[in-house]
């Protein structure tokens, strides 16, 4: 097994099987990890066949995640239980705030488990964008309208998350339920002042994030980049918030990043910044544009912040998962929430 750090990429594959151009890729310096989409699920059996091959390539293991935040953000569904939206668990929360954050807790520990059973290793959830309405991505993938709400029910499935064997995203900061138009295909303007935002901001002073995920959106409160390429943001968040866990960047394929060009600048910038970890997803020309051309000046204690998010507990196989009683009570929990 090659020994070999872990670089600043995060890149993807094709199909549900590794190529050989895939595991060349894969074994490349600047990569330290892989996202995994529904185009590279066929079932749960394939699926543990893929991460155990990935895992073998190199030591420390690339770190293997995919988007599974429940609801219509659920890239595995076919031999995974059915999540509800976070947003299902912010109704329940203004009927019980207690109901609500046991079953929080127990989403997180589904959703969790069940991944780390077939391999993966890390979910990009919660999201702690507030829900003001209008957004036309993040709808019901958000808790709750309220800060409090979304620190109580974020903490609660974060703490499944870590029961299931699995880290915390925080996601899309500083905040993405504002904005109006889908950074995937648009780039969003948040035109507040900063003490304006300071709501948003909340979940990420109050929580005990293992990593943040910035937002493909320009706060005019701070500078004329996105989120993902601000250094004023990112500082912001290191010396005025005191996060210390690892910044992902959002996609950086997705039209909001376009705002600095093309991919090397993309990636370049990002890193400049201070995000950790850069997210090149459904362009293979540009991963093979950017491994072939980008030579970066690589932060060491930048990749080991992401090793941390390696899972350090081994997983229940699938079969001892189905009479562990915390899984089956929140079987039960989560049917309740999804009829």
């Amino acid at each position: 097994m090659m020994q070999l750090a872990l670089g600043p990429l995060m890149i993807d594959i094709a199909g549900t099987r590794l190529t050989d151009l895939d595991r060349e890729r894969l074994c490349h310096p600047l990569v330290g990890g892989i996202i995994l989409f529904t185009r590279n699920y066929a079932n749960p059996e394939q699926l543990a066949e893929l991460t155990r091959e990935i895992h073998a390539l190199r030591s420390p293991a690339l770190l293997i995640a995919v988007d599974h935040e429940g609801g219509r953000v659920q890239r595995f569904r076919d031999g995974f239980t059915r999540l509800p939206p976070m947003a299902a668990l912010g109704r329940l929360w203004d009927e019980s705030p207690e109901t609500a954050l046991e079953a929080a807790r127990h989403v997180g520990y589904v959703l969790a488990a069940e991944l780390r059973a077939r391999g993966v290793d890390y979910s990009f959830t919660p999201v702690l964008d507030l829900d003001y309405g209008p957004s036309r991505v993040i709808g019901d993938r958000a808790f709750h309208r309220r800060p409090e709400a979304v620190i109580s029910l974020a903490d609660a499935l974060a703490a499944g998350l870590r029961e299931g064997g699995m880290g915390s995203c925080g996601k899309h900061f500083p905040g993405h339920g504002y904005v109006i138009p889908d950074s995937h295909v648009e780039l969003p303007v948040d035109n507040r002042s900063l003490e304006a935002m300071q709501e948003d901001l909340l979940p990420y002073r109050e929580l005990a994030l293992d990593a943040v995920m910035a937002a493909h959106v320009i706060y005019d409160c701070m500078d004329c980049n996105t989120a993902v390429f601000s250094n004023k943001w990112i500082d912001y968040l290191r010396n005025d918030i005191k996060f210390e866990g690892v910044v992902f960047t959002d996609d950086l394929s997705m039209a909001g990043a376009g705002v600095v060009g093309g991919m090397l600048n993309r990636v370049d910038t990002a890193y400049r910044a201070g995000c950790d970890m850069l997210l090149v997803c459904n362009s293979p020309e540009a991963v093979g544009e950017v491994l072939a051309n980008w030579r970066p000046e690589l932060d060491g204690a930048r990749g080991k912040r992401v090793e941390a998010l390696l899972p350090r507990q081994s997983a229940k196989d699938w079969v001892a998962l189905q009479t562990d009683p915390l899984y089956v009570a929140a079987q039960n929990t989560i049917a309740h929430l999804t009829t």
